[in-house]
């Protein structure tokens, strides 16, 4: 049996009637058609489809689309700034911390995530904060070094 559910998804609300067992990822991709969340491993081990909700980096694959009720959530999607790339996204870029850019998406809004918490993070912090998520190409080097420039840029404003 289906049941409404609203969400407010990149500052807009949304209205949508789903099975109460669907995850807040299956509803992003498949209902909602936000495909820059990813689906990887759905235990809550790769990170690949991290979403920010109420400003918490949270693993949609293990969140029930009724717990979203009435939460703010912030997708890949919705990490725009007028005129370009969120600053995140283009450290990511300047740093080469993107590869095949599957983890990217969950990549960045964990690190969003620590950088509204910390704006000023310690190398150390910025691995603890992206520890939830799994990188097969790069190494996580370039990725720590383009959240710690994210964080400096920001630092200089």
């Amino acid at each position: 049996m289906k049941q409404e559910i609203k969400l407010k998804i990149n500052g807009e609300a949304y209205e949508v009637y789903v099975e109460p067992w669907k995850s807040l990822l299956e509803i992003l991709r498949e209902d909602l058609d936000f495909t820059g969340v990813k689906s990887g491993c759905e235990e809550g081990e790769c990170g690949a489809c991290t979403v920010l909700v109420d400003g918490k980096a949270v693993n949609s694959c293990l969140m029930l689309g009724p717990q979203a009720q009435g939460k703010e959530i912030l997708t890949i999607e919705g990490l725009k700034v007028e005129g370009g790339l969120h600053p995140l996204q283009q450290a990511f870029v300047d740093h080469f911390a993107v590869q095949c850019g599957f983890c990217t998406p969950g990549m960045i809004l964990s690190a969003k995530a620590l950088l509204d918490k910390i704006p000023h993070p310690t190398e150390e912090e910025v691995r603890v904060a992206l520890s939830g998520n799994l990188c097969r190409c790069t190494g996580y080097i370039k990725i720590v070094e383009a959240v710690l420039a994210a964080s400096n840029k920001e630092r200089s404003k």
